[in-house]
């Protein structure tokens, strides 16, 4: 993505985000891959550019909305194209809290499998060769040295454990560390922030793993994406602060991108014409599509400055639609 040739990119219309014409993208699903010991074994999606080569890797955590797919492999559309358009090859596992597997209620780690959830990653990124060997049109086109992990809502608390975010698993009382040195950066899209008083009194009581939430490990360069309308009145008590948590708690190098009128759904990040978002706006999305994939772009190679270009652009954007700070 040539970024000399955008226009103004929070000023714009969303066409105005990408180049006149990225690059063709090929998605397999499912790929399955076998997990003893897990509940079914995963399922994912691959999307890639159909060229290149010495591409990095993002995974995608799914969130946990009420719509029935669009928390699986099969959503995230309007993130997934665009990162696979722009040179990314993005791997979308089925998490176990996914509504399309119906597993019984008593399902161990439900109902939201935050442990499992991690492990998962870690199972596609033990298993990259056998990955190739499914989709063979990316055998030998995969960069390891630069993976991404990125996850919007309760996927970005998964995303958070990967980064470094630690807590304290309630059923044993054990610090539990999932970080994996192989992630080099992040992206937390709307993600959860601390425990303790900052939670409803509902999600202390039923969901006590959100309790112990530490971001005071998570080193892993991140950028933090917040909706500064995002109140998320079922989870937490603090408003749309809570969610600039990852950034404020944790130690640096961080950014936070808080998007002016966002709300949860970050203008329609989760799929296209998703009747959840309560703040839908095309060019909200086209934003965080701007923004992450600039981030990821110079966080996973060194010396491209898409990251700093953007900046700059929204530092000097007449009406910008968001802001950046960084540390």
């Amino acid at each position: 993505m040539d970024m000399r040739n955008m226009s103004d990119p929070m000023t714009e219309p969303a066409n105005a985000f990408t180049t006149p014409t990225p690059t063709p993208v090929l998605s397999v699903a499912p790929v399955v891959l076998p997990a003893p010991g897990r509940a079914v074994d995963l399922e994912l999606r691959i999307s890639a550019p159909v060229s290149g080569s010495d591409l990095p890797v993002v995974l995608l955590s799914h969130g946990q909305g009420y719509s029935n797919h669009l928390s699986s492999l099969n959503g995230y559309a309007p993130l997934v194209n665009h990162w696979a358009a722009h040179g990314f090859v993005v791997i979308q596992p089925t998490h176990l809290s996914s509504r399309t597997l119906t597993l019984p209620p008593d399902t161990p780690g439900a109902p939201l499998h935050w442990r499992s959830r991690a492990e998962d990653m870690h199972l596609v990124l033990d298993r990259l060769d056998a990955i190739e060997d499914e989709v063979p049109q990316l055998r030998g086109r995969l960069d390891r040295s630069k993976v991404a992990v990125a996850g919007h809502s309760m996927g970005g608390h998964t995303a958070s454990l990967l980064l470094g975010a630690r807590l304290t698993d309630p059923d044993d009382g054990t610090v539990v560390d999932l970080s994996d040195p192989r992630i080099k950066a992040g992206v937390l899209l709307a993600a959860p922030g601390r425990g303790g008083d900052a939670l409803t009194e509902s999600v202390a009581e039923n969901l006590p793993f959100f309790s112990t939430t530490d971001f005071s490990g998570m080193a892993t360069p991140t950028l933090v994406v917040a909706g500064d309308k995002d109140a998320s009145a079922h989870l937490t008590v603090m408003g749309p602060d809570w969610h600039t948590d990852p950034y404020t708690l944790s130690p640096g190098p961080k950014s936070l991108l808080t998007l002016f009128d966002a709300e949860h759904g970050l203008g329609g990040i989760s799929g296209y014409d998703v009747a959840e978002t309560t703040d839908e706006n095309p060019e909200r999305v086209a934003a965080v599509q701007h923004f992450t994939t600039a981030y990821l772009r110079s966080e996973l190679s060194t010396g491209d400055p898409a990251w700093q270009t953007a900046r700059d652009a929204l530092a000097s954007a007449a009406a910008p639609l968001g802001k950046i700070e960084s540390r």
